[in-house]
């Protein structure tokens, strides 16, 4: 066992953190040997503008639950890049909506049978041990519980039983 392994939940975002850097540093090196210029990193907004015309930047950050800014300055990024545009929404001006330019969904295209051969290699990745398979639905419970068990708040309460449980 190494260290992560043994130090347990004290390196859970550690370990998740690192398996998510190689998982994308793997599906990069993947756009790269086809000779795709695509970072995974955008792949969040190239999907949810794949089925949807155009979504606000607030609506883009809602559905993939990061910040308002963070989503901002990716869609600069991207913007950047001639990838997509953003417009006045006709309804109310101070919204930008963002959209794919012409460019963005030749992208799209040329991605899309990426996608399709990454799901089949993870479904068969995940096929080739019980408890791969069971990887998503357990990080989905973790994520479930952890939005609603307040770990502050309780490692808060165990320090203060314990202190308290000295000066006895």
């Amino acid at each position: 066992m190494n260290l992560y392994q043994n130090l347990g939940y004290l390196v859970l975002g550690s370990r998740l953190r690192r398996l998510s850097e190689a998982f994308l540093s793997e599906i990069n090196r993947i756009y790269q040997s086809e000779g795709i210029e695509f970072d995974a990193s955008w792949f969040p907004v190239f999907y949810l503008l794949s089925q949807n015309d155009s979504l606000s930047i607030k609506e883009l950050s809602d559905k993939t639950e990061v910040s308002h800014p963070a989503a901002s300055q990716l869609i600069t990024n991207l913007k950047n890049r001639n990838l997509v545009e953003t417009t006045a929404d006709p309804d109310d001006a101070r919204r930008q909506l963002v959209q794919f330019t012409e460019k963005g969904k030749a992208l799209l295209q040329q991605i899309l049978p990426i996608w399709d051969a990454i799901s089949a290699s993870m479904a068969e990745l995940a096929a080739s041990d019980t408890q791969i398979e069971h990887l998503l639905p357990a990080i989905t419970a973790m994520e479930d519980t952890f939005r609603a068990y307040n770990l502050s708040g309780h490692v808060g309460d165990k320090l203060k039983a314990a202190i308290s449980n000295e000066n006895i």
